[in-house]
């Protein structure tokens, strides 16, 4: 598969990666241990390199990841994520970026993942009671030290950005970004442009929206982070089922499947971006790594671009406690 660098420090992944998190968590039951492993090994023997996992995803995430992986090391990066308190019993998630405990969950994440230094450290969210400088700082210590190789952030700002990138360079920036949520093209893509880092879209097909298998009455159990999200409400999933008619439309002048183009065209839009969409199926695997090999032409893009304009998306992409800056995330479900 090809290749794309993430930031100036020279990060090389696979053009698509694998968003770990359904595995465990998220999107219903767990898959199990035995099925995820062989999923996480069957991507990477199809050129798969980056893999994606976080703290906040359950130490059993992290330990499937880390099992699974530990034939290939030296051969694919694996990203976590801090920034949560853990071992709680109330079911909340609660930020916390405190320099200690960073350190405290780098040494968690590193047994767990079965490695000497974590490849991609991400914060997972902003948390506004620590200043990213401290933040930054510690991670620029732990880099030091050979315990994390490169820096990211995941849902930041541009001032945090450019804040956290002058105290040690960030390699990636992690957020939500696909052709049913494009706020990151405002200030956020530009900046990154300008400062050379990488960009890692989590939920390029919409948390599954834009493979087109979600149907307009579906429903989400209580175990499925998208029954919290306004996008998959009753009217608003009416609504933009819009969305995925032109994308199945489009899809079908190129013998594609709607989740092919969905990627491809994030693909296309810069050469430093690698989403990581997610999949628990080996089928929607490989649907979603052929993506990789779909070429879409300028005259393609700007049919995409034309087609999907006339589509008003209905809704916010994440529930308010997570798309707030705010201390506590009340949802027990692991946040993307």
């Amino acid at each position: 598969m090809e290749k794309r660098t993430l930031g100036a420090g020279g990060l090389d992944v696979s053009a698509l990666g694998l968003g770990c998190m359904g595995l465990s968590h998220g999107y219903g039951p767990a898959v199990g241990k035995d099925a995820g492993i062989a999923l996480i090994r069957a991507a990477a023997e199809r050129g798969v390199t980056f893999f994606d996992t976080a703290q906040i995803y359950g130490e059993a995430n992290e330990e499937m990841v880390g099992e699974a992986l530990e034939p290939y090391r030296g051969h694919v990066v694996i990203a976590t994520k801090f920034g949560f308190e853990f071992g709680r019993t109330d079911g909340k998630q609660i930020l916390c970026s405190r320099p200690d405990h960073i350190r405290l969950a780098t040494e968690g994440s590193l047994k767990r993942l079965r490695v000497d230094a974590i490849d991609l450290y991400y914060q997972h969210r902003v948390d506004p009671a620590v200043p990213i400088e401290d933040v930054a700082g510690t991670v620029k210590d732990l880099i030091a030290e050979g315990k994390v190789k490169h820096f990211g952030l995941s849902e930041a700002g541009v001032e945090t950005i450019r804040r956290a990138h002058a105290v040690q360079p960030v390699a990636a920036l992690q957020s939500e970004y696909s052709l049913w949520w494009r706020e990151p093209e405002r200030e956020v893509i530009p900046t990154l442009e300008t400062l050379g880092i990488g960009f890692v879209p989590f939920s390029p097909l919409g948390k599954g929206f834009l493979t087109g298998a979600i149907a307009a009455d579906a429903t989400f159990g209580k175990d499925d982070f998208r029954s919290i999200v306004p996008r998959f409400s009753g009217e608003a999933l009416q609504a933009n089922q819009a969305l995925v008619t032109v994308l199945k439309r489009l899809a079908a002048r190129k013998g594609v499947t709607p989740a092919q183009i969905a990627l491809a065209w994030l693909l296309a839009q810069k050469p430093w971006i690698a989403p990581i969409p997610g999949a628990t199926k080996l089928t929607r695997l490989e649907e979603n790594l052929g993506a990789a090999n779909l070429r879409l032409t300028q005259d393609d893009l700007t049919t995409i671009e034309a087609a999907v304009s006339e589509v008003a998306v209905q809704g916010g992409p994440l529930p308010g406690p997570l798309a707030s800056s705010g201390r506590a995330v009340s949802n027990s479900i692991p946040v993307p």
